[in-house]
């Protein structure tokens, strides 16, 4: 809402010495948000005067129209003579009177105007156009053309009203009534503690049966609407100045007489106005429910299927007008238009004006369905003043009898569905209480008596809400009002004091260790929409009936090409890593951590949870049960090189081991030991993927897979080759921890170090052969490490060898060889037990 500091001068006696800065800073006090305040004709130095056109000739020989002007702008130019003037619009004739900026002015946007020569002459000044003046689209196409009775030396500056203030406030969704100057001036009026001077308080003559014939079919789409007619209109009746220059400065444009005066009725009381040419509506205006597939075309041009929800005005032919939205164009108020044989001025000369109250829900509907926003609907949707309609009525009639001659008929139509006021009861000091302010009953019911609120009572008020005010509702509200009226400023600033001990969870705790691992290993964090297309599971080359395909379908998706939650990590991970590839980043490494959703095996339906108490705990409970599983998962996608070449060496590209270690990084941080199996699975190549497991209360569990991409997927994928990934469960692995963490163990005792070899099946996997050494050895066991693996005729077929280091150490005393040779022999032989494996020459 733009508003003009001019304006709202005639309904608060503001100090002569505020600014718009000023008022600026006290309306944002109040709760309004103005974003900027525009300085109109700033720079702007005259002389700017009027002028008259006295001759115009015609230059030839150019590649555009040029002509060459005498204008009369009296003594402004200090000799009294006439001004020549070279200028390329057509829009002007003899005799009209212009816009003249003189030599020594200087224009917005630092434009100095001087004498010089341009086609053969020399131009003394220039024929402004708005534009130029910074005034906006005047319709005019070209430049000013002022009414006859100014006179030509006049200052064109007052006279334009150039030189103003506009607040440009961005009013929300439930601040209705500050999209017209009735409402800020109000505001602007508790602000400073003025009396306001209401533009609705007029006097309304009562409803008689003489009126335009009205009929409502549908009172709760419209429980409100009021019909004036005005007669003997003069067709060629101008807009004057000042009305024209308010509409520009809160961003309209001019069109006509009758459609300037409502649209400045609107901004002025904030009610949607429309005028009908009443020659051109056949009998009884009507409102209704459109019929499904009922044709109609609006003032734009469009012709519209109307849906069975949209709110239609009519006459006896049909639709005339959208309700809210637009009017018709069969009953559009017509250009006045001179008859060239006759000279006689043709146009509309007689007008109904209807004011009416239509439901906020239905307009916001239409207006949203037929992608046609306009000020009247956007203003229905945040609710107007229904007790306004009447007012605005009358003052659309006076201003078409003083403006354009006409006659006000006697008669007035007013159809009003009976509503009673709205109340609210409330403690007088619930707003203390929602404040944390003790400011008394007086505060409280004088601040709601300058929002336009009847009060009574004493401990509990009653509160009537005024007509304009759809928003208060609740006592919340209510107390929101005297909150903001008081100032937020002057609201007490206490920090929450958390409890002791208590900080984030051992979780939490871990997936910022997780995250912040990765990092550290040279991992790029990257954060992905949660919404997948399901085509996404044939790139990954899932089977048929993988798990991953089944998926939780959103019923109001961001996009119908991703309709689904996802179920893995990696479509996201990918998509980015793509998208960096192809804007020439090659070398990535990047990581994500979030959760996935997997649906339940049986669909339960969330019941509704209250809003008047805390839901209790088998409500959270219920709710609960019915969403999808959630586990957190951990994920990374490698591609290009690992490690850049450079003096230190030849560098080397990532590969599937990088993507199995940084599986194993997120295991040590969890302090989790990770079995790295041979697997096969969905998107990684077959040859060239680990399967991942922990154990689990002594089970062995799969968690995830790591490894290098399969060709098929990363050409479905367009991914670079030999693209690296690995995902893991980290609520699987969580679950696999056993107590604290423990710190590395430093012992000043000596290291035993004991070799084996072990023969195995080459199905067995080494990690699996080194999960068992490792729980066979005991305590005493410091690290392991395979340090040789061997396969040939000695060892026989189907046979492998596996060398492991193994270091003993005690932290209280130097081991014996008999103690690290009973400790081997015990590892051998749990390996034995569990695997098959045989010491090597035994």
């Amino acid at each position: 809402m733009r508003v003009p500091l001019s304006w709202l001068r005639e309904y608060v006696d503001l100090p002569a010495t505020e600014t718009g800065r000023d008022v600026q800073a006290k309306l944002i006090e109040v709760g309004l948000e103005v974003e900027t305040v525009e300085q109109l004709g700033a720079g702007l130095k005259g002389p700017l005067v009027v002028g008259k056109v006295l001759t115009i000739e015609e230059l030839e020989g150019f590649k555009k129209p040029i002509r060459f002007c005498t204008v009369d702008v009296g003594t402004a130019n200090g000799t009294g003579e006439p001004q020549e003037i070279v200028c390329g619009a057509r829009n002007f004739a003899v005799g009209d009177k212009v816009v003249v900026v003189l030599p020594g002015a200087v224009l917005p946007g630092d434009f100095a105007i001087a004498a010089r020569k341009t086609y053969g002459k020399t131009s003394h000044g220039m024929i402004c156009s708005g534009d130029e003046l910074g005034m906006g689209d005047d319709g005019s196409g070209g430049i000013i053309v002022l009414p006859p009775e100014h006179e030509a030396g006049t200052d064109a500056i007052e006279l334009l009203e150039l030189v103003d203030e506009v607040l440009d406030i961005a009013v929300t969704p439930d601040r209705g009534y500050a999209l017209s100057m009735r409402g800020v001036a109000r505001e602007t009026a508790i602000a400073y503690g003025l009396p306001l001077r209401d533009p609705a308080l007029l006097d309304v003559p009562a409803p008689n049966s003489f009126g335009y014939p009205v009929k409502i079919a549908d009172p709760i789409g419209c429980d409100r609407f009021t019909a004036r007619t005005v007669t003997g209109l003069q067709p060629e009746a101008r807009s004057p100045i000042w009305l024209q220059r308010r509409l520009q400065k809160v961003g309209m444009r001019p069109i006509s007489l009758a459609v300037d005066i409502t649209n400045y009725v609107m901004m002025e009381l904030g009610q949607p106005l429309h005028a009908y040419d009443r020659s051109r509506v056949q009998g009884t205006i009507g409102v209704r429910r459109a019929e499904q597939g009922e044709k109609f075309t609006t003032l734009d041009g469009t012709k519209r299927v109307l849906d069975a929800g949209d709110l239609v005005i009519t006459d006896d032919r049909g639709p005339i007008g959208l309700a809210g939205v637009m009017g018709g164009a069969n009953t559009e108020i017509a250009d006045s238009a001179t008859d060239p044989e006759t000279g006689q001025v043709r146009g509309t000369t007689e007008v109904v004006v209807e004011a009416a109250h239509f439901d906020a829900i239905s307009i916001a509907r239409t207006a949203r369905r037929h992608k046609l926003a306009s000020e009247a609907s956007k203003r229905f949707e945040r609710g107007v003043d229904p007790l306004a309609a009447a007012a605005a009525a009358q003052r659309t009639v006076d201003l078409l009898v003083l403006l354009a001659g006409g006659s006000a008929e006697a008669g007035v139509t007013e159809v009003i569905a009976p509503t009673a006021p709205r109340t609210i009861t409330m403690p007088a000091e619930h707003p203390d209480r929602v404040a944390g302010v003790a400011y008394g009953r007086e505060t409280v019911v004088r601040r709601l008596q300058e929002v336009g609120c009847d009060v009574y009572g004493q401990d509990d008020l009653t509160v009537t809400v005024p007509s304009w005010r759809p928003d208060l509702a609740e006592p919340n509200d209510l107390a929101e009002e005297v909150i903001r009226l008081e100032g937020y400023e002057n609201l007490p600033s206490t920090l929450p004091k958390p409890p002791a001990g208590r900080g984030l969870t051992e979780r939490q705790r871990l997936h910022r260790r997780v995250g912040r691992a990765l990092a550290g290993a040279g991992y790029v964090e990257s954060l992905s929409y949660p919404f997948i297309g399901e085509g996404v599971f044939d790139q990954l080359g899932l089977e048929a009936d993988d798990p991953n395909r089944r998926v939780v379908k959103l019923v109001n998706p961001l996009s119908d090409e991703e309709p689904a939650l996802r179920t893995t990590l990696l479509p996201g991970l990918l998509s980015a890593l793509r998208r960096n590839d192809g804007r020439g980043s090659h070398d990535l490494a990047l990581f994500e951590t979030g959760l996935v959703f997997l649906p339940q095996d049986e669909l339960k339906i969330a019941g509704r949870l209250p809003v008047d108490r805390r839901p209790t705990d088998e409500e959270i409970a219920s709710l609960t049960a019915a969403l999808p599983v959630q586990p957190r998962h951990a994920a990374v996608v490698l591609a290009g090189a690992r490690e850049q070449a450079g003096w230190w060496g030849k560098g080397r590209p990532a590969d599937w081991a990088d993507a199995v270690e940084a599986a194993r990084t997120i295991a040590r941080e969890a302090g989790v030991e990770l079995i790295v199996d041979q697997g096969q699975y969905g998107p990684w190549h077959p040859g060239r993927c680990a399967e991942l497991k922990v154990v689990v209360e002594g089970e062995i569990v799969s968690v995830g897979h790591a490894g290098e991409l399969h060709p098929r997927v990363v050409k479905a994928l367009g991914v670079p080759a030999r693209t690296c990934a690995m995902e893991l469960d980290l609520d699987a692995l969580e679950l696999a921890r056993e107590g604290a963490l423990r710190a590395p163990r430093i012992s000043t005792f000596p290291v035993a170090t004991q070799d084996v070899a072990l023969v195995v099946d080459k199905e067995v996997p080494a990690a699996v052969v080194e999960y068992y050494l490792r729980g066979g050895a005991g305590e005493l066991l410091e690290s392991i490490r395979l340090f040789d693996v061997f396969e040939g005729e000695q060892i026989g077929e189907g046979k492998k060898s596996l060398a492991y280091a193994l270091r003993f150490r005690a932290a209280d005393r130097t081991l014996t060889v008999d103690e690290a040779s009973a400790a081997r022999d015990a590892a051998v032989a749990a390996a034995a037990e569990r695997t098959g494996a045989v010491l090597r020459g035994a």
